[in-house]
Formats: C-alpha cells, structure tokens, sequence
C-alpha cells in the first residue's frame, strides 16, 4: 500500500499536480513538534509499549517522500511522478484509515453483505469498564460476542413466533461487528457498531433457503437484548475476576501495574479529563455554541423507539437500511468502520492549542473542544488498538467458517482492475495455449482484496494508473527505501538538490608476477 505523493486535478484541462503534504496539517504538525516531549513524559511514569510508539513514529514518516517513495512513469510519454510510501497503521492515521475504511466497505458490498434489510445495532458500555476493554483484547472481544450473540438469539426467537418455526436452530441469521474505540470527542469510548441482518433465513423441507424479513423490534425487544446483554457482561467478567458493580471491582486495575504509563493515559482519555496546562484534573475546555436552547431539544428519546439502557449498556437500533440499496450500504459501511479522527475539523490556533469542531452540536450546546497539545496525544495514544485485536468480526451465516455462507453471499462483479492495473502496450499475454488457463480464468481477480491504486481513486479520486499528461498507463519503475536511491529520485524531480556523487573505490585486480620469464 502506497499514499499518493502527487494528486492529479479533479479539474478538467488542469494538467498540474499538487504534492500530497501530510506535515502541513493540524494533526501532523501537533505529534510532530510535542510527540518527543510527551514520550520523554512518560518515560517518567513507567514509558508506553512498543505498539503505541511504533504507531506515532510510522505516522511522522507516513506520506513524506524522504522515508521513502515509488517511481511511477508512463508508457507513452514518458512522464513520471513520485508516490510515497504510507504508514499502514491502523490507529489514528487519516490517510491510512481511510483507505482500509474504503477497502473494508468495498470487501463487505461486493462479497460479504447480502441484498436482504439490514439494521444496525450500537452498543455503548458503562464508562468504568472501558479503560479495561482498551488494552484487554480478550475481554473486548468477549464483550463484544457476546452482545451479538445476544441480538442474534433477539432475532431467532422472534422468527421462531412469528414463522411459526419448531426451534431457533432453524432459523438462520448473520451479523458483522465492527469495534471503535473513540467517540466524537476522542474520548475512549469502546463500543460495538453491529450490522444484523433484520431477519433469518429458513431452509424448507426441499429447495434453498429462504429470506424472511422481520418487524422493527420494540422498545421492550430492545431493553430485553440490553438486559441479556448486561447478564452475559457480568458473567464474562466475572469469569476474568472482575464485576460490573463499583463496589465490586479493585481499586487498581492489573494494568495500571503492568503499563503505568498506559493506563494514566486511558484514564485521562475515558474519563475526558486534560493532563497538563493550568486545567490538569478538570474536564477538557469546551465551546458552547450561542443557540443552546434550540440544541438542547436534539436527541431526546422517542417513545416506542428500539433503544434501551440497562445497567449502562445502551442499545439502540433504530436505522435499517435496504440491502438492494448497495451505495447506501456501501455508505453505512465506511461509517461504521471510519477513521476515529477527522484532519477537516481539526485547526490549529495561534497559541498552540487545538480546536476540534464537533460533527453534531451536543444537547448541552456543546459544539467544539479546545486541547492542549499533550491531552490531544493522550486521547491519540488511547485510539491505537493493541496488537492482535480483529476490529471487524463476523457471525452467523456471514462467518467463514459457517456451511451456509456460500447460499448467502453475493457473488462479486467482475472488475479486472481492482486487482490487478489495466493491460498496457508491452505487457506480457497470456499463454493460452496453455490448457489449465483460459481467458476467463486470467479474468477472475486472484485475490479478493483491492491493489493500491484502485483504492486510491476510489477514497481520494486520485489515478495513479493513468498518466494526467496523455492517458496512457502508469507503471512502476522503482520502488526507493535506500537514503541515497530516494534523494536521487528527489533530485531527479527537482523536489531536493541533487546529491553529490558516491565515492568509487577503485578495484584492486591481480597483481603481474614475472613467473615463467626468461
């Protein structure tokens, strides 16, 4: 995977590029100049894992063309550009994670979610347990399952009465949860977006299966898969010796002993509180936008809507979408897998603190929050998910390992260039002679990922398969790690003065020994 160094126009006729310049934005230019300062901090109080600053050091080199760069030129003309290699983390990177948000929507349309009614489910946890399923990724994914699997027995049960089934085990439902661990706010916030199919599949005594599509569930519906929800928490936390009751749990949790460090910084984040500057302890500084009575009447519970909360589990389940409706799928999708920070609603003020605007104005009248530089990497360092933790789960019929998935999923259109570029004068043909290949074999895509830059164009309109002078096809010429190969490349392109020539080091060949002469 590669971020575009060069960005064609959107613009007809506009034959210019613009480099792509990740140190000029907010977010960069905050870890750039305070990520030292706050690393030598928490040095003091026990450090950060190594998965935390491996996160902030692959962002600061992520789309800069000096830590390394692809070199693109064209079949035709000749012309070439310049792509820079990207951090592919998964944390906070906007670049990066917009691209997995655009792959995994993509993955999740053409070959995952069928073209049955889908509603999406929200599960948000009590706040003293998120620190916890922060770095706990055994129990995250506990928690997590176990909500699911409690909307998936919601949903056969319902079927079960209304379809008048002999067993739940004949119906047959599928779901994908995707886990955040922000909110809006950057506070650490794990919850569970959860994309169920609003219904069941049934297999008849002869033929396939069958869709049928179920009612909007009550309010009553909802509150009882809350209150299941909050009875299966309590047993998967107490089999991890732990409990949902305060009183109940220890006064330090194990990770507070195991990364100090870490903890100080989930804390600070879930609890939304700054930890330096004059309002250390206290709540982060927020602005109120000047119509607070009208904001204040927003989001206020309906009645009979399918929301609940029990024991400070809510759920809520309003949206359903038509799965025939593919873009509008295609759309849930990106927004339940998003990145957790947005670049346009962050600035930068003259006094160094950061302003992060709001998508929504809150009830309170709450439509933007003011950070100090270290609390706005506080809430950074909590958004980075361990190692080893799956985001995105699968369940039911939609789960690899389910013998119905086959009947259930869509087959994928074909689309030659998702994986694999364009064909190009020179490339090599196939050999059809060949008889364990065909032509519509060397068609069907070998991988069901998409390459780099079909995804490019899709997030960020960008073709790097095409050249903007002439049309003709991009094909890669070299790919520069090396400090001396990318500084030849930059000079090359005018973007750094060129570099002085290496010293040759003459070759010592065998020395002339007058044996054998007379």
């Amino acid at each position: 995977m590669a971020q575009l160094a060069f960005a064609h126009p959107r613009a007809a006729g506009d034959a210019a590029f613009r480099r792509h310049e990740p140190e000029h934005t907010a977010l960069y230019q905050v870890v750039e100049a305070h990520w030292d300062a706050f690393l030598e901090r928490a040095e003091e109080v026990g450090g950060l894992p190594k998965f935390v600053v491996r996160e902030f050091e692959e962002y600061l080199r992520c789309g800069r063309l000096e830590h390394g760069c692809l070199h693109l030129e064209c079949r035709s003309c000749g012309h070439s550009q310049l792509v820079a290699l990207s951090c592919k983390r998964r944390g906070f990177c906007p670049s990066c994670c917009g691209r997995r948000m655009a792959d995994t929507a993509a993955h999740l349309v053409r070959e995952v979610l069928p073209e049955v009614p889908i509603r999406h489910w929200i599960c948000s946890l009590p706040w003293r347990l998120r620190a916890l399923l922060g770095y706990d990724r055994k129990l995250c994914a506990a928690v997590i399952g176990g909500f699911v699997a409690e909307v998936m027995s919601s949903l056969k049960r319902r079927a079960k009465r209304l379809l008048g089934l002999r067993s739940v085990r004949d119906a047959h439902t599928g779901a994908i949860a995707s886990i955040q661990r922000t909110d809006s706010a950057l506070r650490l916030n794990v919850h569970a977006h959860v994309l169920a199919l609003d219904g069941c599949y049934v297999r008849p005594p002869a033929g396939g299966l069958v869709w049928h599509a179920l009612p909007t569930p009550t309010q009553a519906e909802v509150a009882d898969v809350a209150s299941r929800t909050a009875a299966r928490i309590e047993r998967i936390l107490k089999a991890h010796g732990r409990s949902m009751d305060p009183q109940m749990q220890q006064d330090e949790p194990a990770l507070a002993d195991e990364q100090p460090g870490l903890a100080a910084c989930y804390t600070a984040a879930a609890q939304g509180v700054s930890i330096s500057g004059a309002r250390a302890g206290q709540a982060t500084l927020r602005l109120l936008s000047s119509n607070i009575g009208s904001s204040q009447g927003q989001g206020g519970t309906v009645a009979n809507e399918p929301a609940a909360e029990v024991r400070g589990v809510n759920v809520h389940a309003k949206q359903v979408i038509d799965g025939r409706d593919r873009p509008k799928v295609e759309r849930l999708c990106k927004y339940v897998t998003r990145p957790p920070v947005a670049q346009d609603r962050l600035e930068l003020q003259d006094d160094g603190r950061v302003l992060l605007s709001l998508k929504k104005v809150w009830r309170d009248g709450t439509r933007a929050l003011l950070f100090e530089p270290h609390d706005l990497l506080t809430r950074l360092v909590a958004a980075v998910p361990p190692p080893r933790l799956h985001m995105l789960r699968y369940f039911g019929v939609l789960s690899s390992h389910s013998s119905l998935r086959a009947e259930v999923v869509p087959s994928p259109p074909l689309d030659p260039t998702r994986c694999k570029p364009p064909p190009a004068v020179g490339d090599q043909l196939p050999l059809l002679e060949r008889p364990e290949v065909t032509p519509l074999d060397d068609d069907k895509p070998k991988r069901s990922r998409s390459r780099w830059g079909w995804l490019l164009k899709r997030t960020f309109s960008h073709d790097v398969d095409h050249c903007a002078r002439c049309g003709g096809p991009m094909r890669w010429v070299e790919a520069a790690t090396a400090p001396n190969d990318v500084a030849r490349l930059l000079a090359k392109h005018g973007l750094a003065p060129r570099p002085p020539p290496a010293k040759t080091t003459p070759t010592i060949g065998q020395l002339a020994l007058p044996f054998g002469r007379h």
